[in-house]
């Protein structure tokens, strides 16, 4: 009995929260595997640029609505990953005082993003997403199906679309799952 209360103490002190870095940016060529997408997909002028300078990714650009556009976003897709021990994103980043998009996807072949939306202060933050906040979209109507289950991740991305003409600056450190 002593051995199993003993157990039960030494887990409870000693439970630290699974915490994986999924991009850190610390290296030049974490720039790969980043695309942006224009809403010139759709007839718009929006221009984004994506690049890794100090240690920091920077999504910046302009938004255009001429055309019908209103959106640019930078995104990485990547070979499956369990999210199985995690409930959460935890970006670390430094914003315009805009509001942003964290999309994901649990596969690649999915046509829907989970979406959340963020303000950003000009001050570096530290914005936490439970996966179950992250709500399905398709061209920016909602999807009749379930919230983020957070089982597996194939994409990332930032979205700015505010419905204006706007330029804009993100400056990203880090993408955690906590």
């Amino acid at each position: 009995m002593m051995k199993f209360i003993l157990l039960i103490l030494f887990c409870m002190t000693n439970s630290v929260s699974a915490q994986e870095n999924l991009f850190n940016f610390s290296k030049n060529d974490d720039e790969k595997g980043w695309l942006i997408v224009n809403d010139g997909v759709m007839g718009g002028l929006s221009k984004g640029r994506f690049q890794v300078i100090d240690h920091k990714a920077i999504f910046s650009g302009k938004v255009s609505t001429e055309n019908n556009g209103g959106f640019t976003m930078v995104r990485n897709q990547f070979d499956q990953k369990s999210l199985l021990s995690y409930t959460s994103f935890v970006l670390e980043l430094k914003g315009d005082g805009k509001a942003y998009q964290f999309r994901v996807k649990s596969s690649t072949d999915q046509r829907h993003s989970y979406v959340y939306t963020f303000t950003t202060n000009g001050n570096w933050q530290k914005i936490t997403i439970p996966f179950a906040s992250l709500e399905p979209r398709f061209r920016g109507r909602n999807v009749s199906v379930s919230n983020f289950e957070g089982l597996q991740i194939e994409e990332v991305a930032f979205l700015i679309g505010n419905k204006r003409e706007e330029s804009f600056e993100l400056v990203l450190k880090e993408i955690n799952l906590e």
